[in-house]
């Protein structure tokens, strides 16, 4: 750490049946969390669903094939207007599935609204199927996310601006507005490697470790990228309760995340917990 104080992030499902299709609940949930102090509002991204759900290796998929999955910078473009002061997060959007001009305007677009609470967690998803019906390359994923990144950077801090790649080439364009923050924080997920490494340090500001991640893996990851970078790196990691939380900060981390259905079973009773939640996790990082 360096001096700052950790980050309270609240995943928002945007997906399944949690909010029996209710979503004015999602919003709701959203302005509890504002008025609570939750520092981050996350949502995450699919497309598309494949049937093949069972190749999910992180569990148990948390929707069938046809659940619905909200998109998250729609969703976030929505909460944005419902809130006054919580950022606002993906965690993670598959970022190669959009097109990166189209992707660099989208988030520009939602900063400017939000008035700078925007938060990129990006990735590249697991399943094949939602790149073969965008007409990509899934075995090519890595190098889309990469080039995908870097054109949005390059779109965000130069008018005009011009980049070209094996994926991703324009020259001479205008994409205007531009965020409001002078570097919108970018933040990778995945395990800790060289590829890992070299994109946050290289093109991000955080780091989003890899479900099932341990303890001493986020640390040691943490401490590379930290002594490889001469600025902040976020690095995050999620939590059922606050039990551990001084553990995971001791390693490295500055984001702690935790699901708002861990919280309680409905909507409401999470919304009435929220100030607690908040309270003791100021505490327990005090």
């Amino acid at each position: 750490m360096d001096g700052r104080s950790p980050t309270l992030s609240l995943g928002l499902p945007n997906f399944g049946e949690w909010f029996d299709r209710d979503w004015s609940l999602l919003l709701d949930l959203a302005r509890a969390a504002d008025d609570a102090g939750v520092d981050r509002l996350v949502v995450t991204d699919h497309v598309l669903m494949g049937r093949n759900t069972d190749a999910y290796v992180w569990g148990r998929f948390p929707t069938p094939p046809d659940g619905p999955w909200l998109e998250p910078l729609t969703c976030l473009s929505a909460i944005a207007g419902a809130t006054q002061r919580v950022r606002l997060a993906t965690g993670i959007i598959i970022a190669p599935l959009r097109p990166a001009p189209v992707l660099a305007k989208t988030v520009a677009t939602l900063d400017v609204l939000s008035g700078g609470r925007v938060d990129l967690g990006v990735g590249v998803g697991w399943q094949r199927e939602e790149y073969d019906a965008s007409g990509l390359d899934f075995d090519q994923r890595g190098k889309l996310l990469d080039d995908t990144v870097a054109a949005c950077r390059t779109l965000w801090s130069q008018l005009p601006a011009s980049y070209s790649s094996s994926t991703v080439t324009f020259d001479d364009v205008f994409c205007s507005p531009q965020p409001v923050q002078p570097r919108l924080p970018v933040w990778f997920s995945g395990t800790f490697n060289a590829r890992t490494r070299r994109r946050v340090l290289e093109l991000g500001d955080g780091w989003i470790p890899i479900m099932g991640a341990t303890v001493e893996d986020i640390r040691a990851g943490a401490a590379e990228l930290r002594a490889g970078s001469d600025r902040p790196i976020e690095i995050q990691a999620p939590v059922r309760s606050m039990d551990n939380v001084a553990e995971l900060v001791d390693a490295g981390v500055t984001n702690v995340y935790i699901n708002a259905m861990s919280i309680d079973v409905k909507p409401a009773d999470v919304m009435a917990r929220l100030a607690d939640v908040v309270d003791e996790f100021r505490a327990v990082t005090a």
